[in-house]
């Protein structure tokens, strides 16, 4: 009886040695299954036919793009990612503008 109770406490003390093991390991997986950061930058309150609308989207655009790439350690890759961050949001800005017309 003695013996199969120390091996029942060898046993649960194993367990809980490997516990903090297998919570770190869970957490990073939990994290790589995200492959990318998701950035947003809004323009719905913007007027981009205006100069100051563009300038706002170029700050936004901006503040994303730094965002967005701020893991990059090579300063080439990290100004190549920034330049198509802008890039993509200027592209999708102006494929959303509409602009108001008489027929």
């Amino acid at each position: 009886m003695k013996n199969y109770t120390a091996r029942i406490a060898s046993v649960a003390t194993l367990a809980l040695a490997l516990l903090p093991a297998v919570a770190l390991s869970a957490a990073h997986a939990a994290n790589a299954s995200v492959p990318y950061a998701a950035q947003s930058v809004r323009v719905s309150d913007l007027n981009l036919a205006s100069t100051s609308g563009k300038v706002i989207l170029a700050q936004r655009a901006d503040t994303a793009a730094r965002h967005f790439c701020r893991d990059e350690r090579s300063l080439g890759l990290k100004a190549a990612c920034q330049a198509a961050v802008r890039a993509e949001v200027s592209e999708k800005a102006s494929s959303n503008t509409q602009y108001a017309s008489r027929i």
